[in-house]
């Protein structure tokens, strides 16, 4: 009887210790969650194997935490660069970890109070700049996009008056649409209404010239107060693209038709060719032209076609319109995954979903294959290729940036994937599902682990860090050449374009992925899409302090302010065009001294120069203009554009002439020198006279010469030069940029007369290769440049075999006229300059082949 109650009371006894210890747990859960997170920092890293620097970190934090498991406190090890760690520690926990050996500092990992402004802040233009509510309030921005959501606050017509009295515009928006004093025009060519489904088009608006609104944030990234560049000017939204991102260039066409007409002071528009095309063929060239005519300004961004290659040229050329390369801000998106071993990794995605602090088993596609798909496909974690039941719990670790999908499709609880882009510039995008994109050397360390016994991981929610490295130019962001006309540098800027917070339709899906069925007013977007509204509005901004200002002027005073980028080796390792002239400051641009104004007549001459005759120049223009009797001998150098660019030939020497007309904005009586920087590997000598412009009066012009001499460049490179003019306060800057030409003429006739006279005509086009981005270029397909690719490709791959034959006729039928042939072939090389031409051309000429040849061609 005694030895049964003392069992009862053992009983008793262990199931009470086991209630205080799991009452406990409980209670250091909720601590850890209330307690905050600190920075331990340890200096530079000694030199030890980074496992041992991690169990340096796991031992400290357990003299401190004592019994707690370390994994449930630590945030993150620093271990590469200098050593250190992130912990979420009590204040007592702190202090005694600040008494400690090696230990620098302890300090509290503060929020960085990120403003969706961020980004208008970074370059300068806070709130505390100079503004002109009343002449802002009369400008119009006319937004030709996928539409607008006219509920959204940014667009509010609270304190709005009417529209201004030279408006022309109607509120035609279409079905369930209402304009107000905000949004005081609505037009439509796909769809019923103006109404944005996608939301690329509300956010680009938002960017440009959306109201303040407090609070705004992405699930409370981000957080701050919303505001465009000029938040009182008007907006009028032209709808040319569908929910999925399709613009037909009809559409466009009417849209900048309506516009003209409409009577807005400046047209943004966040949408472009995948590749170069020629003017005459691009309706977003014709339309800014005549746009141009009637003094309203084109802002458009520049392309997506970003690589780790040197050439990847944009596909907005025109001179006329102001092209916009998309830069980052001092700011970024991280995110972590924490694995089973202790480890914390950091990669780059907008997550905002949590696990709640538990850790799911760790698979590849290998491991949950469904047998249907090859073993690329497996890895990639394709949709289709997996088995949703060996899915299902897991979080699956995937070899393609894609993969969000299959994932999401076949029911995993998270995914981790490799983005080998953030080895160059780091870039986030907003997820359906708890995921994380590392860099290759991180997923390389989670393959390994996942070989483990049990490996297990945690993907926690995305959180904000700076970024010091700014500004940089965008990965993904088109950065010349200019394919269309050369000697006239595109991009013409950079502005902010990487992780932009603005409004949003909640009609479109935050992520664009599958199943991502959140509504959200505001949202994160990265692309040239989101730059060339910075622009957009920085130009209004600028007209609504100099309303006589023409818009090359405007023009003009963006470009010859910007603030220098520093070219990123590792994207372009000949420090070539991978970077604009430099990224937009436009508190500067208000005051620029000097102006570089660019009349229709300069625009005339460059369309001759590149081709054009007298009879079609009279109908483009509409006018009698023509091409001046030395039209053959003209060049692009020629027009009086705020950048100076060239070819020069190959291992040559050569000699460049500028000729450049400087309008005085700045002080009446005012002294100006001339200085030359050069920021390249090769010299060039740079001549320039007069050296010294004096002004007696505002709008007083002078004129310049500027003679660039050198020798031996090789192709492929890219020789920089600021030429600034400077009389002590203010600082215009010339940007200069030499070209050495990808193709000369005399590899280009060569390669025309092997294949006319030394191959025999094979062709077989059911058998060539399609290239992706070749069957968009011919294709008509469009994208806006978020990044996103929309679309169907499949009247390019119907086109890809007609394209081939014409070219092995065409080069048949211009047999017997040279000129005309090598005019040809360089436009055939031009349409596919986005492939690395100089293996192209090579390889054409080792082939004995036509079919072969061509081939490579496609």
């Amino acid at each position: 009887m005694q030895m049964s109650m003392m069992k009862k009371e053992r009983h008793v006894i262990s199931l009470l210790l086991l209630f205080v210890l799991i009452v406990l747990s409980i209670l250091r859960t909720d601590i850890i969650k209330m307690m905050q997170v600190y920075i331990v920092y340890m200096g530079s890293c000694v030199e030890r194997e980074t496992y041992q620097t991690t169990a340096v970190h796991f031992n400290m934090l357990q003299q401190v935490i004592g019994e707690s498991s370390v994994r449930d406190v630590l945030i993150r090890n620093y271990k590469r660069s200098f050593s250190g760690f992130a912990a979420k520690l009590t204040d007592h926990e702190a202090k005694r970890l600040e008494g400690m050996n090696g230990v620098v500092s302890v300090f509290p990992s503060t929020t960085f109070h990120v403003q969706t402004t961020r980004s208008w802040d970074f370059i300068g233009f806070n709130e505390t700049v100079e503004r002109n509510p009343t002449v802002e309030s009369n400008v119009t921005i006319g937004v030709i996009d996928s539409g607008i959501w006219p509920e959204s606050e940014s667009f509010s017509d609270k304190g709005f008056g009417p529209p201004p009295q030279k408006w022309k515009g109607v509120g035609d928006g279409g079905q369930n649409f209402t304009c107000n004093k905000k949004i005081i025009g609505a037009r439509f060519y796909v769809g019923n209404s103006t109404r944005d489904e996608g939301g690329h088009g509300t956010h680009a608006a938002s960017i440009a010239a959306g109201n303040r609104v407090k609070g705004a944030s992405f699930f409370g990234l981000g957080e701050g107060t919303a505001k465009g560049g000029v938040p009182t000017a008007r907006i009028s939204a032209y709808r040319v693209c569908d929910k999925e991102g399709a613009c037909s260039a009809d559409g466009i066409l009417a849209a900048f038709d309506d516009a003209i007409a409409d009577g807005v002071d400046l047209i943004t528009i966040s949408i472009g060719a995948e590749a170069p095309i020629d003017i005459e063929n691009d309706p977003i060239a014709i339309g800014s032209f005549h746009a141009m005519e009637k003094g309203i300004l084109t802002v458009q961004a520049a392309g997506n076609s970003g690589s780790a290659s040197t050439f990847l040229p944009t596909s907005s050329v025109s001179p006329w319109l102001l092209s916009v390369a998309a830069s980052g801000i001092d700011r970024q998106f991280i995110n972590k995954v924490v694995l089973g071993n202790g480890e914390t990794l950091t990669g780059m995605t907008i997550d905002t979903f949590t696990l709640n602090g538990t850790k799911f088993p760790v698979v590849t596609g290998q491991n949950i294959s469904n047998g249907v798909c090859g073993e690329t496909g497996i890895r990639a974690c394709n949709d289709g290729c997996l088995n949703p039941e060996a899915v299902k719990g897991n979080i699956v670790l995937c070899g393609d940036f894609r993969a969000f999908k299959g994932v999401k499709v076949a029911g995993g609880v998270g995914v981790i994937v490799l983005n080998s882009a953030n080895d160059f510039v780091p870039l986030a995008v907003v997820v359906s599902l708890p995921a994380i994109a590392l860099n290759s050397d991180n997923f390389t360390f989670v393959e390994n682990y996942v070989k483990s016994e049990n490996p297990v991981a945690e993907i926690l929610t995305t959180e904000t860090i700076a970024n010091p490295d700014a500004p940089r130019v965008a990965r993904f962001s088109s950065r010349g050449p200019n394919s269309v006309i050369p000697d006239v540098l595109k991009p013409d800027l950079s502005a902010p374009g990487v992780d932009i917070l603005a409004a949003y339709s909640p009609l479109g899906s935050p992520s664009g992925f599958f199943g991502d069925n959140r509504q959200v007013k505001y949202s994160v977007l990265s692309g040239t899409s989101m730059a060339c509204p910075h622009a957009a509005g920085a130009a209004v901004y600028v007209k609504s302090i100099h309303p006589d200002w023409s818009a090359s002027a405007i023009k003009s005073a963006l470009m010859t302010t910007t603030s220098f980028i520093e070219p990123n080796s590792q994207l372009d390792p000949s420090q070539g065009i991978s970077f604009s002239p430099g990224n937009i400051n436009p508190v500067k641009a208000i005051n620029p001294g000097l102006v570089y104004e660019t009349s229709k007549e300069d625009y005339i001459n460059v369309l001759c120069s590149i081709g054009y005759t007298s009879g079609i120049i009279r109908i483009i223009s509409g006018d009698n203009s023509s091409c001046p009797g030395s039209s053959k001998n003209a060049s692009a150098r020629d027009m009086n554009y705020p950048s100076l660019a060239a070819q020069v030939p190959v291992n040559k020497t050569f000699k460049l002439e500028f000729h450049r007309t400087a309008t005085n904005v700045g002080s009446a009586n005012s002294t100006y020198k001339v200085q030359v920087s050069q920021n390249s590997k090769h010299s060039l000598n740079v001549t320039v006279v007069p050296e010294v412009l004096s002004f007696k009066s505002i709008n007083e012009k002078k004129s310049f010469n500027v003679t660039v001499t050198g020798e031996g460049f090789e192709e492929f490179d890219y020789v920089a030069t600021d030429l600034v003019w400077s009389d002590g306060s203010h600082m215009a800057r010339a940007f200069s940029r030499t070209r050495i030409p990808v193709f000369t003429l005399v590899l280009l006739h060569n390669l025309a007369r092997k294949l006319i006279t030394e191959t025999p005509f094979r062709p077989k086009p059911k058998t060539l290769p399609l290239d992706f981005n070749f069957c968009k270029s011919i294709s008509g397909f469009r994208q806006y440049h978020d990044g996103r690719p929309r679309g169907s490709l499949w009247g390019g791959k119907k086109l890809i075999g007609k394209k081939v034959l014409f070219v092995i006729l065409g080069l048949k039928r211009f047999k017997k006229d040279e000129e005309k042939l090598q005019k040809f072939i360089k436009s055939l090389v031009l349409r596919v300059l986005k492939m690395d031409m100089i293996a192209v051309l090579t390889e054409l000429e080792s082939q004995e082949e036509t079919f072969l040849a061509v081939k490579v061609v496609s």
